[in-house]
């Protein structure tokens, strides 16, 4: 015969007071911050130099271990506020790392997130667990000229190579300019994440359906003004 929906419900209740997670080895849940900005003509990363061990001393992503009681991106929202003292910048959730010796203290999974911010915007302020934080060319970290703690080096060569996949099918970079930008910086912009030239003609022909003209120019260069723009949907954009 049929459980009716009642019995169910009290069966399950019943199994749950009984249950003990602790029959289960412990696995922690962190989130790891890939803060990308753009600085003299450079790709960088924000980068916060540890003072608790492991790795006491070694340059790290910021990252924070996810509370019991919130959501990743609270958490990720959080590591970067607390690590770095920025606060509404945008990102979004890039990949799920769970080697098995990625941290020496215990199983820890990381749950990586890709931000994107003008450096105009970054006022960088290390925070309570870490001695300072920083910008680091992301190439002195690929060519291996810089160490890193954890798996960081691996996760950060991940991030920029889908950091630069993305620029081909989204408009992504444009969280790497502000709200008003000439088509010159825009175009700069994407030959550094693309990591090659582009030409000016085919670069605005792919950019124009994507932004919109306004009534201002730069001032005080020696070359000809350039107007600004903005991207069409910014009007009412939100960074998360």
């Amino acid at each position: 015969m049929k459980k009716s929906n009642r019995e169910t419900t009290q069966t399950e209740q019943h199994f749950l007071q009984e249950y003990d997670p602790q029959q289960f080895p412990p696995v922690a849940v962190a989130v790891d911050l890939l803060v990308f900005t753009i600085d003299e003509g450079v790709l960088k990363l924000l980068m916060v130099r540890r003072e608790e061990m492991p790795f006491q001393g070694m340059l790290a992503l910021p990252g924070v271990f996810v509370g019991i009681h919130e959501t990743l991106d609270q958490a990720a929202a959080r590591g970067i506020r607390e690590e770095a003292g920025l606060e509404n910048i945008y990102f979004e959730q890039l990949y799920t790392w769970g080697g098995l010796e990625r941290d020496p203290r215990m199983r820890i999974i990381s749950v990586s997130y890709l931000a994107l911010v003008p450096v105009e915007k970054l006022s960088i302020t290390a925070g309570s667990r870490v001695s300072e934080a920083m910008l680091i060319p992301v190439e002195d970290v690929l060519n291996g000229t810089i160490d890193t703690a954890f798996d960081h080096g691996a996760i950060i060569s991940y991030a920029r190579q889908r950091l630069k996949n993305k620029v081909e099918y989204t408009q992504i970079a444009f969280e790497l300019v502000p709200t008003e930008f000439t088509l010159p910086h825009l175009q700069k912009v994407y030959e550094i994440l693309l990591e090659k030239p582009l030409y000016k003609a085919n670069f605005r022909k792919k950019i124009m359906p994507m932004v919109e003209e306004i009534d201002k120019f730069t001032a005080g260069d020696a070359h000809r003004p350039s107007r600004y723009y903005i991207l069409k949907q910014r009007k009412n954009h939100k960074n998360k």
